[in-house]
């Protein structure tokens, strides 16, 4: 058992990064989809961790009150879900808005103005 987890490495991969992670993934994308706010993903992932180290302790004999543990899985799910919630928005953005926003690599968005204004400027 890795002290810092509070389970084992293989545990930790299945659990989290598969299991939580595709529910985090799923949980940005609809955040996204339906145009609620960032920090509602944040609270949502703070809540599947907590479901996490349940999963964790209840069948694989983890450590339920891993403080530690909590926070790297809730923070890898943050991330899985921002993540997710990010290039949701700018697929939106840019599929809702065609005349306004072009892409602008898979996470962001950018005005179709910038790009006339640089043709009009010869830049």
């Amino acid at each position: 058992m890795i002290p810092a987890l509070g389970t084992t490495w293989p545990v930790f991969v299945g659990v989290t990064l598969v299991l939580a992670g595709g529910a985090a993934h799923l949980a940005g994308q609809s955040a996204a989809q339906h145009w609620r706010s960032r920090w509602l993903v944040v609270l949502y992932m703070c809540l599947l961790g907590l479901a996490d180290r349940f999963v964790i302790y209840a069948l694989f004999d983890g450590a339920l009150l891993s403080l530690s543990g909590y926070l790297i899985d809730s923070a890898v799910l943050v991330a899985i879900g921002s993540l997710s919630y990010q290039r949701t928005r700018a697929r939106y953005m840019v599929r809702q808005y065609p005349w306004l926003y072009e892409p602008r690599g898979p996470l962001s968005w950018r005005d179709k103005q910038h790009q006339v204004a640089t043709q009009r400027r010869g830049t």
